[in-house]
C-alpha cells in the first residue's frame, strides 16, 4: 500500500442492491478516488449493460460474482463485473442497478489520497470519461 492510500473492507447482506450499496458506501466516506480491489460473493438477480447498448439484460437464479472492477468516487463510478451460473456459464458487462445479493458481498475498495476522480466530457468519446487531478492539500 502507498503511504498516501488506505483500503476499506466490507460486507453487503442478503438482498441488498450491490451497485447502489457500493455508492452509498462511498458516499458515506467520501471516496474521491477509489479503484475495487477485491469482491466476491453471491446474487440471486443481475442486471448489466453490454458494451455499446441502450438497454439492460438481468437474470434471475443463483449466480456468483466472478469479477468486479472499475473506478469509484463522489464524483460518479464506473464498474463492470462477471457473474457465472450453476454450470459456469459466465456473462459480463456494465453493473447496473438491481444486483441483488444472495448470501454476501465481501468487498474491498482502494483510496488514493493523493487524486480525484472526475467523470467529465473531454471531447475524446460522446461520454463523460475518467479525469484525473491531484488532490488539493
Amino acid at each position: 500500500m502507498q503511504p498516501n492510500s488506505k483500503h476499506h473492507a466490507f460486507r453487503l447482506l442478503p438482498g441488498q442492491d450491490l451497485r447502489k450499496s457500493i455508492e452509498q458506501y462511498v458516499s458515506d466516506h467520501k471516496i474521491q478516488a477509489g479503484w475495487v480491489a477485491a469482491c466476491v460473493g453471491s446474487l440471486t438477480e443481475y442486471q448489466l449493460r453490454f458494451a455499446n447498448q441502450d438497454r439492460a439484460y438481468g437474470d434471475k437464479g443463483h449466480f456468483e460474482i466472478v469479477s468486479l472492477t472499475g473506478t469509484v468516487s463522489v464524483n460518479g463510478s464506473h464498474l463492470h463485473m462477471a457473474v457465472s451460473d450453476s454450470t459456469g456459464k459466465t456473462i459480463g458487462g456494465h453493473l447496473l442497478d438491481g444486483n441483488i445479493v444472495y448470501t454476501t458481498a465481501e468487498i474491498v475498495i482502494g483510496e488514493s489520497k493523493e487524486q480525484v476522480f472526475m467523470r467529465e466530457k473531454d471531447g475524446s468519446t460522446p461520454w463523460e470519461e475518467l479525469q484525473v487531478r491531484p488532490a488539493k492539500p
